[in-house]
């Protein structure tokens, strides 16, 4: 690949002023792409990206599809930076034969997730939800919770986020079960972790919050099986990636009492728009605390994200090595 062209699209909303500066200071071109109108960044197909690309080196994306179709519209692309950390929507198989960089915005998110998994998992365990459409309907009786405070949690995979997480459950003196292919000896020790299988910590948990990557092995994790493990007072957080759970077994889990709750940043229906019913059956109930996808949205998240994808940018198309921890695939 020839030297990369210095220009940057971000087809992301939310890209701030910092970063745009950030990049102009290294003499890098910001485009801020419009994009067609009803469509949102997951819908852009190959056309549409080939259009917003034109004449760019460098891309900062969220949720579009990268494709070895948009791959190969996309010839003078060096640097693909994903300001998050997920990359199942990337073929990163593709973006390494076609000689591209793929960055995601490791450490950027892990405060604001794993702030988000604490407050469903009190807002499920003290009933806020149920309290408060209840009051609104002029119902003032009180409704009896559950604490968080001495629970035992089960962290399902425990990189940064469920660290991030860990750390946070220490100061309700929680007991943290994990489950995890990989667990280093020193976080063992700091955060007083106890290393178990998956059945185990399906059976012991009070709360469980998932921070696995999705893929072949991991898709439909938790599933009818596994909620029959579960304990009925048992809690379920997913801020991952919607298709760890199979929302049609937990709809039913729900229904049928077999849990306690669930608190849904992700869900099936982002990827496979037929299970919309389900996700809309989940989000109406009361025991069900859910977000659009928005762990990762708080100011100070956005403005890390942000910063990070435009230095893995930036270092691509300057010919430097990004951050060794943000590089997925490195092609050139």
């Amino acid at each position: 690949m020839n030297t990369p062209l210095r220009k940057v699209v971000v087809t992301q909303k939310f890209f701030d002023e910092e970063a745009i500066n950030f990049l102009r200071d290294r003499n890098i071109e910001v485009e801020i792409a419009t994009l067609p109108d009803g469509k949102s960044e997951a819908d852009l197909d190959v056309g549409d990206i080939e259009k917003l690309l034109a004449g760019a080196g460098g891309w900062i994306v969220g949720h579009a599809r990268i494709t070895r179709d948009v791959l190969a519209a996309l010839p003078d692309l060096a640097v693909i930076s994903r300001r998050g950390v997920g990359y199942e929507k990337v073929d990163t198989e593709a973006a390494k034969e076609m000689g591209k960089l793929v960055a995601i915005a490791a450490g950027g998110n892990d405060a604001s997730v794993a702030d988000q998994v604490i407050g469903m998992m009190i807002s499920l365990g003290r009933r806020f939800e149920e309290a408060h459409r209840a009051m609104t309907d002029g119902k003032w009786s009180i409704l009896v919770g559950t604490e968080l405070y001495q629970k035992t949690v089960g962290i399902v995979g425990f990189g940064r986020i469920g660290r991030s997480l860990a750390k946070r459950l220490q100061g309700f003196d929680a007991d943290i079960l994990v489950c995890s292919p990989r667990l280093d000896p020193a976080d063992i020790e700091t955060y007083g972790l106890k290393p178990v299988d998956f059945q185990t910590l399906l059976k012991e948990s009070d709360y469980i919050s998932i921070h696995a990557p999705l893929t072949p092995d991991t898709r439909h994790m938790f599933d009818a099986d596994a909620f029959n493990v579960m304990k009925p007072t048992a809690v379920l957080i997913n801020t991952a990636r919607g298709g760890l759970v199979d929302d049609t077994a937990l709809l039913q889990a729900l229904e049928t009492g077999r849990i306690l709750g669930a608190g849904l940043d992700v869900y099936e229906s982002e990827s496979n728009p037929s299970l919309k019913p389900v996700t809309d059956a989940l989000i109406a109930r009361h025991d069900v605390i859910a977000a659009p996808h928005a762990g990762a949205s708080t100011h100070e998240a956005l403005a890390r994200t942000n910063m990070i994808a435009a230095v893995c940018a930036a270092d691509v198309i300057d010919g430097r090595d990004p951050p060794r921890q943000c590089v997925i695939v490195d092609g050139r």
